[in-house]
């Protein structure tokens, strides 16, 4: 009888930089997978931290000898540098990017290697169960897992097994980085966006299956949501320009909805009309607000109802206003 062939190596990537206060989970969840040891290689990109991260990084190594885990260097900074960096490093078949403020559960490489196989999927990713500390955090939380929150970043709130058009941190065979491409080192933000629409357009099929199962710990503060929407929506607009095919008028929405409320709040003391146009625009938003916000309260607890409408106001302005903000700054860019 022939001996079993072995699981194929897998390449577990994390960008990160200045992450001392979560590497030990988001790592320690790595490290705690229930893939064979010798099959899993561990790659750090780290942004060059200048906290302790690479101190609390070289003691987890330490007391997980049977793991591969090396720090790479990534001079760029952000993410799509580090994850590149690390993908010329990378030995394994298959590449599994982990991002530093998520815990990914015991089975996840397992369940990724699985859906890979059985479905033939380029990328695959699972459902991200937003958690945090605080009242502001769990707020947050139950904001951005709604579709009134998110819209349709199905990874947010989806249960079962779809095709979509892409997933939260993903999966991938290594040869599809080979046909496709890399990661853009200009996408600060959204480079999963980015990199998810080229592999679409050369034919690529990418599965969410919530089998694939992390908790992200989401900002705690509505400044740090805020400043992490604006970032989302303002790099879009990148995104949509390299893209242009892939656009589509809800996307326009969080911006025109931002330069309505903006415009009209200017012109409203001028003309009776505006005032009442910009007074049923913010009247017909607030009641959505409300509702959606009294929805999730039923569910999650009614203590939260005070602050989720706040919380949908700083996510959709913040995003409204980054994507205005992208316009300006790369307004010379639609022809690049």
């Amino acid at each position: 009888m022939s001996e079993p062939e072995p699981p194929p190596l897998v390449t577990v990537i994390m960008p990160i930089r200045n992450e001392e206060a979560f590497i030990a989970r988001s790592l320690g969840a790595v490290l705690a997978q229930d893939y064979p040891a010798e099959r899993l290689q561990v790659l750090v990109a780290d942004g060059m931290s200048d906290d302790g991260t690479r101190s609390a990084i070289a003691r987890l190594a330490e007391a997980h000898p049977a793991h591969e885990v090396e720090i790479v260097d990534n001079p760029g900074r952000v993410v799509p540098t580090g994850f590149n960096a690390a993908l010329d490093r990378a030995r394994g078949d298959v590449i599994v990017r982990v991002d530093g403020h998520t815990i990914i559960e015991p089975n996840y490489v397992a369940e990724c290697v699985a859906a890979l196989r059985e479905t033939g999927a380029d990328n695959v990713g699972g459902r991200m169960d937003a958690v945090s500390d605080g009242p502001v955090g769990q707020a947050i939380a139950l904001a951005t897992s709604s579709p009134f929150g998110v819209g349709d970043s199905q990874f947010h709130y989806a249960s079962g097994q779809r095709w979509v058009d892409s997933v939260y941190m993903g999966a991938w065979p290594r040869e599809v980085f080979d046909r496709v491409g890399r990661f853009d080192p200009e996408m600060t933000r959204n480079q999963d966006d980015e990199f998810n629409y080229r592999l679409g357009a050369a034919g690529g099929r990418i599965l969410l299956t919530d089998r694939i199962r992390s908790r992200y710990y989401n900002r705690s503060s509505l400044t740090a949501l805020f400043r992490q929407y604006r970032q989302y929506g303002h790099w879009k607009v990148r995104v949509l320009q390299k893209h242009p095919r892939q656009m589509s008028a809800r996307q326009f929405v969080p911006p025109l909805f931002v330069a309505a409320l903006a415009g009209g709040a200017a012109l409203a003391p001028f003309s009776r009309v505006v005032r009442r146009l910009w007074l049923g625009l913010a009247g017909a938003y607030g009641l959505a607000n409300l509702a959606a916000s009294a929805a999730i309260a039923r569910r999650a607890g009614l203590r939260h109802m005070a602050r989720l409408p706040v919380v949908f106001g700083a996510l959709h302005i913040g995003y409204g206003a980054g994507f205005l903000g992208g316009l300006v700054r790369f307004r010379d860019r639609w022809r690049g």
